[in-house]
């Protein structure tokens, strides 16, 4: 943390052996490495809790990209998901149209077949009644 060797330790100590006399001098070094202490442990600590929300912060952009790719995925399936339904559903409309188109000509058909003079329903009558 700090960076001072042995030479600047040793004036260090000299003048606060001049400044402060031998009575209080080991006093105000007790104090000098409590404060270094103190401050040694608080910046530990705030390396600590920014590391910490460094790797918060990354869990979290990784996640938000996983919601994104799982997102993108299931917008995907859901757009497939409604392309067969309408094809599906396009089909069977395709089919009920040519299925009464079927029989729209079945009816024609019959209607061809079908006599249309009355000579003719008066024998389909009498055929009716005599085979009962």
């Amino acid at each position: 943390m700090f960076d001072i060797g042995f030479l600047e330790l040793l004036i260090i100590g000299v003048v606060g052996l001049l400044v402060l006399g031998p009575e209080r001098l080991p006093k105000a070094a007790r104090t000098a490495g409590l404060w270094v202490g103190k401050i040694k442990r608080t910046v530990s600590g705030m390396q600590r809790e920014i590391s910490a929300q460094l790797e918060a912060e990354e869990l979290r952009q990784k996640l938000n990209e996983q919601q994104k790719k799982l997102d993108e995925s299931l917008s995907k399936v859901k757009r497939d998901v409604e392309q067969y339904a309408e094809e599906d559903a396009k089909d069977k409309k395709d089919s009920k149209a040519s299925a009464s188109e079927g029989d729209s000509a079945k009816h024609t058909e019959q209607a061809l077949d079908t006599p249309t003079d009355d000579s003719a329903a008066t024998s389909a009558r009498d055929k009716d009644s005599r085979s009962r």
